[in-house]
């Protein structure tokens, strides 16, 4: 097994361009070929690299981290997929579930593919080496998870999550990765993604310009086909699970193309953060019969749903948590939190199925779950919204009502939305979505159309060298602003605007408040002007990032006037079938939309079609707890 990973040769910066603050340094560009690119090395890119490989083309995986620093390492609970190893299941009634789920937001034909291709890819995982907990009999173990039933919500609690104990992302992530050097992926590793290579008059991307992270020169790379995988961008948050590196750069890049996000209101807040530190709890606590507890001790998420309790979907469990919080039976000297309890659970299950958890516990809260409580709060987990594809994974644009597929760019993972999570994502849907669309992406550019344009088309050299001249500017200007104060002024913003709860008051502001900061990166500059190895040139790379998505998402907010799934709008309390079964569809494009001075806003129809008569739609209804 070897790793072929490409190192380039120093080079020379050379002086040329002027800007405001003198001569910039614009550096020679390195270019490469490759059959296929994949920027991202997470759960999506993995399994996109390994299937591009698989099928004989030459393929570039681009990373700004090593690929097992991925975010992918920190899922905990599971994939889901109807094995039946435990329960009796159907791939249908888990679809069922996802279009429920989603709050009927979904795109009904890609929750049809992944839940009937759920199966064969945890199955493939097993044969591609993943160590995944047994049962007795030696089958792959499931647990139960919030939001899932058996036969189309009336048979009862499903155990559809198979699991690697609490740590499926590390032990997914690590098996990708191996499998990826056993097919000779080509793998740039601590390379920041910076622009999409696009020929706009022929709409085809091209490739993506890249910044070495090791030496400071640029790269272009160039291929027919590029898969964006860069994870979600919950860093725009002041508390998330999300690792530091969650910044949103490929939706990001996209918006600056032009190309739109679709949903980005929808932000899964996981119902149980560690308090104070915002590390994540498994729902896979509440699988194993963990329950939540307010200050008087009781299990109150009997009185939000009745039927599922603790084991409700995430939205509801972290509005029926901040509830609680705000009428006064929080716990703790400011009653600003609550418990997770799993005291009652036997050791030897500890032990064996939470093991993760119990060391999280004693190292960020000092507990020991065999005695005590945890303490937790919701806490920012994941984007719904992202960069908008078919089932196929092929990338969409929208414009006159109509979708467009932008040619030669696909997406895959937590930067995308086919849409299979709708307006709320079950838990252990995430793990699934990015094996079976990275896989999705990879079948469909070796096996699908080929498109000639991408043979004889140029990207736009100018818009090249644009970009080159501004990202020069970026390390070279003086300010008055550090990256880390602007940052964080965004995610109080974020966190205090767009939030579990939201009315028309607070996202009004929260929309006025993001465009003032955006407005205000010109000012940001870093006292680093090296080239090697500069982090801070990079965190503001990433604080650009962070702010497109943040605005783009709180403008969509504030445009949504209905309440469903994880979007709670005060105001507006219920769900608002004839106005707002449609997915948002937000451009950064300086238009003067409908509601930000910076982003256009307008609709798209939710596909209510499945891909063939194997299962039929799932109509709409009132969702009951």
């Amino acid at each position: 097994m070897v790793l072929r990973m490409r190192r380039v040769p120093r080079v020379p910066m050379v002086s040329g361009v002027s800007g405001a603050s003198g001569v910039l340094r614009v550096p020679k560009i390195i270019e490469h070929n490759y059959d296929a690119i994949v920027l991202g090395a997470g759960g999506a890119g993995l399994r996109a690299t390994t299937g591009l490989c698989e099928k004989g083309l030459n393929v570039a995986c681009i990373s700004k981290l090593f690929p097992t620093r991925s975010h992918t390492v920190a899922a905990q609970g599971g994939i889901n997929a109807a094995l039946g190893n435990v329960t009796e299941d159907d791939w249908r009634w888990h679809f069922y579930d996802t279009v429920k789920g989603s709050d009927w937001l979904g795109d009904q034909d890609a929750i049809h593919y992944m839940c009937k291709e759920a199966p064969n890819a945890v199955l493939e995982l097993e044969k591609y080496g993943l160590p995944f907990s047994r049962t007795e009999d030696g089958k792959i173990y499931q647990r139960a998870f919030g939001g899932q039933s058996l036969d189309y919500g009336k048979g009862g609690q499903a155990y559809r999550t198979a699991c690697a104990a609490d740590r499926t992302g590390h032990a997914m992530l690590h098996t990708l990765y191996g499998n990826a050097l056993k097919h000779n992926a080509n793998f740039f590793i601590e390379y920041f993604g910076l622009e999409l290579l696009m020929n706009k008059e022929k709409n085809v991307c091209l490739g993506i310009l890249a910044y070495n992270i090791e030496d400071g020169s640029f790269h272009k790379f160039n291929a027919e086909n590029t898969v964006l995988a860069t994870g979600g961008y919950g860093r725009c948050y002041f508390s998330a699970t999300s690792a530091h590196t969650c910044t949103g750069d490929g939706n990001a890049m996209c918006l600056r193309k032009n190309i739109p996000l679709q949903d980005a209101e929808f932000i899964q807040f996981h119902p149980t953060g560690v308090y104070g530190a915002g590390v994540l709890l498994t729902e896979g606590c509440r699988g194993e019969g963990g329950y939540l507890l307010n200050s008087k001790g009781e299990r109150f998420m009997e009185r939000y749903a009745p039927n599922a309790k603790d084991l409700a979907s995430r939205d509801v469990v972290s509005r029926a948590m901040t509830i609680e919080i705000n009428e006064g039976r929080g716990v703790g000297e400011n009653k600003d939190h609550i418990l997770l309890s799993l005291t009652h659970l036997p050791p030897e299950i500890l032990s064996e199925r939470l093991p993760g958890i119990s060391e999280t516990a004693s190292i960020f809260a000092g507990v020991d779950v065999t005695k005590e409580a945890i303490p937790v709060i919701p806490t920012v987990h994941y984007n719904m919204g992202g960069i908008p594809t078919n089932w196929k994974g092929q990338v969409l644009n929208f414009s006159d009502n109509k979708d467009e597929i932008v040619r030669g760019l696909w997406a895959a993972g937590e930067a995308a939305c086919s849409s299979v999570h709708g307006a709320n994502r079950l838990g252990a849907n995430s793990l699934l979505d990015i094996v079976v669309f990275g896989k999705a992406c990879a079948e469909n550019i070796a096996n699908g159309d080929k498109y000639d344009a991408n043979t004889t088309s140029e990207c736009d050299l100018d818009a090249m060298n644009d970009d080159i001249e501004k990202y020069c500017g970026y390390k070279n200007k003086t300010g008055k602003l550090g990256v880390a104060d602007l940052r964080l002024e965004m995610q109080k913003v974020m966190q205090n605007h767009a939030g579990v709860f939201r009315n028309d008051k607070l996202l009004q502001s929260g929309v006025e408040k993001m465009e003032e900061l955006y407005s205000r990166f010109p000012e940001v500059y870093i006292d680093d002007k090296s080239d090697d190895f500069n982090s801070e040139y990079v965190e503001m790379l990433e604080l650009k990032n962070l702010l497109d998505n943040a605005l783009v998402t709180m403008a969509s907010a504030n445009f949504r006037k209905e309440s469903r799934g994880a979007h709670s709008h005060q105001d507006y309390s219920e769900r608002n079938d004839d106005d707002w079964l449609c997915h948002t569809i937000s451009k950064l494009d300086n238009c003067h939309g409908i509601s930000s001075n910076y982003v256009n806003l307008t609709k798209r129809n939710v596909i209510s079609k499945t891909l063939n008569n194997k299962v039929e739609p799932v109509k709409l209804a009132k969702w009951v707890y």
